[in-house]
């Protein structure tokens, strides 16, 4: 029997039938509730559709896509692990073995615990010659750059690598290294978003147009080092982005040539924690795969346990985290793999569009130098870290194993990795709650006031609340009546105790217990109570522990309160 299928053609929903279905389905709920907005400003639409991101683009979206695709300096983003090391022959020993293990560029940082002997630079120059290379320096006067002397005349033209420095280089006859780095990674950890640092980055590279003497030489010198954070879409967009805003920049300039720009990533930090340190892991992995979509030319993924110090069983773990995403995915083989996508794309107009004007207004105000002496970039940069730290400290954020999720019985490592140690990271609050609790030792109870069904909600929350500082409450038995609660309460050794119940409950028990609240005891109750909470407090009352609250303040006053309760 024939059919008629292949003909059958299905109707296609435009914004407004889909908006209208979303409205009813939100059952009362106002639709703008499915639009979220970023740190950046830029609001996240529930849907995305082709004749948005046509109306948003004006007709530029080949003109977008093709300026991506085409200021790329490779096909692949090579993989630049970082060795670790205590001694010259250790890091020789690390860097060969990284490299016969998948690493395709030696990375390294000249802030090590040992001098840099001639034997070892002269056996890393000759790697320098076979290999490519990304080096962190302090200066023009750092030992490692001692290095390239034992480099043989004709050898140079080979020799091609990424050099990160305060000081403005020069390498005489090195034509393909590339010394002038917008590192925008001070910038991250004070706590920059992706407009700004995009911005950063096209300020610092004006900077240093300021003495170069024409755009073409300086773009063959040049690339901008970013750290991608946990902010997926986010972060493959300002990749996208920059290479927008380079043809914009070389444009200025006076050239129409497509410059290729090179990108070079490590992912971010800035969300490590030193609490359940496998969840870094799954941090690094995201920002890793972001980094590739987004057409990172260099990619460095840090050991889950870098923030302490990294062990070869880490840092393998590390190189492999980019590897797997390579070959697993087969990404490398599709070029600008997130381009076409109408979330991407419009992610990246709109980063394009905000970062261009900032970069503007910036460079109105005095550019680079101009913005960092008097404090402008320093007070837009920290009111954005302010934001980043209360949205952790209130919940609003999600660091997994840190602020929500958290297992009281993890141990924090004390040490130190002095490459990373002054990094501003969100984690570090709560790392400081945990090690201060740990010093002090509070007895923590939760009163629980009826039937286990009645109080666990409450319970379980403030559970978790205190488990962010390393603190499992112990719990009284179900309480069925005031006078159980008061015998309990009078008889526990516990020096803080939190009453959860039900709203109903909270009534009658509370004006009850503050009646006979041994002083020795900070009380608090689970839940907002805002028409009583003035006349509990004056009966006695510590505060209150509910959804929203800033955990990092909380939890420090009731260190303060239990002390001073002991005195």
């Amino acid at each position: 029997m024939k059919n008629n299928m292949k003909e059958i053609e299905f109707s296609q929903a435009n914004y407004d039938q889909w908006q209208e279905s979303a409205v009813k389905a939100l059952k009362g709920k106002p639709f703008e509730s499915l639009i979220t907005k970023t740190i950046e400003g830029i609001s996240f639409e529930p849907i995305y559709t082709q004749d948005q991101l046509v109306e948003k683009l004006d007709g530029k979206l080949a003109e977008q896509v093709s300026t991506i695709r085409s200021l790329k300096t490779g096909e692949e983003c090579l993989a630049a692990q970082q060795t670790f090391a205590d001694s010259p022959e250790a890091l020789l020993q690390g860097v060969k073995e990284s490299l016969a293990k998948g690493n395709d560029i030696i990375n390294i940082d000249s802030r090590v615990n040992f001098a840099w002997d001639e034997q070892t630079l002269k056996e890393l120059s000759t790697l320098f010659t076979e290999n490519s290379f990304k080096l962190n320096i302090q200066n023009n006067q750092d030992a490692l750059l001692q290095v390239f002397n034992y480099i043989k005349e004709d050898q140079k033209d080979a020799v091609k690598g990424y050099i990160s420095s305060a000081d403005k280089l020069n390498l005489k006859g090195f034509h393909n290294v590339r010394t002038r780095n917008a590192n925008v990674l001070e910038a991250h950890y004070e706590g920059a978003h992706a407009v700004q640092e995009l911005a950063i980055a096209l300020l610092q590279a004006a900077h240093y147009m300021e003495t170069e003497e024409d755009i073409e030489s300086f773009a063959k010198k040049f690339f901008v080092t970013f750290a991608v954070d946990t902010q997926f879409f986010v972060e493959i967009a300002k990749l996208r982005a920059f290479r927008v805003l380079w043809k914009a920049f070389t444009s200025a300039y006076g050239t129409d040539k497509d410059l290729p720009v090179a990108i070079v990533t490590e992912t971010s930090l800035r969300s490590f924690s030193k609490l359940d340190v496998y969840v870094n892991l799954l941090r690094a992995g995201n920002e890793a795969f972001s980094a590739i979509l987004g057409g990172a030319d260099v990619c460095t993924v840090h050991p889950h346990d870098v923030l302490s110090f990294p062990d070869d069983k880490s840092i393998r773990i590390a190189r492999n985290v980019q590897l797997v995403v390579k070959e697993e995915t087969h990404v490398e083989h599709i070029i600008d793999p997130s381009g076409g996508s109408y979330f991407i794309e419009t992610l990246t107009a709109d980063l394009v569009k905000d970062a261009w004007a900032l970069f503007n207004e910036l460079q109105e105000a005095g550019g680079y130098n101009a913005v960092k002496t008097n404090g402008q970039l320093d007070a837009l940069l920290k009111e954005t870290m302010d934001q980043r730290m209360k949205e952790v400290e209130t919940r609003k954020k999600s660091l997994i194993g840190t602020n929500i999720y958290a297992n009281p019985a993890d141990e924090i490592d004390e040490r130190n990795n002095p490459l990373f140690a002054d990094y501003n990271r969100l984690a570090k609050p709560f790392e400081e709650l945990c090690l201060n609790y740990a010093k002090n030792q509070p007895k923590v109870a939760l009163l629980t006031i009826g039937q286990l069904k009645q109080f666990k909600p409450r319970a379980d929350f403030v559970s978790g609340f205190f488990a962010t500082a390393g603190i499992v409450p112990e719990k009284s038995p179900e309480i069925l009546s005031v006078d159980e609660a008061k015998d309990w309460l009078t008889a526990t050794d516990a020096k803080f105790v939190v009453v959860c119940g039900q709203d109903d409950a909270m009534y009658e028990y509370i004006p009850a217990l503050l009646e006979v609240k041994p002083a020795h005891i900070s009380l608090d109750v689970a839940g907002k109570f805002k028409e009583e909470q003035d006349e509990w407090i004056e009966a006695g009352l510590n505060g209150f522990i509910f959804a929203g609250q800033n955990i990092i303040e909380k939890l420090t006053s009731l260190t303060a309160d239990v002390k001073e309760v002991q005195r």
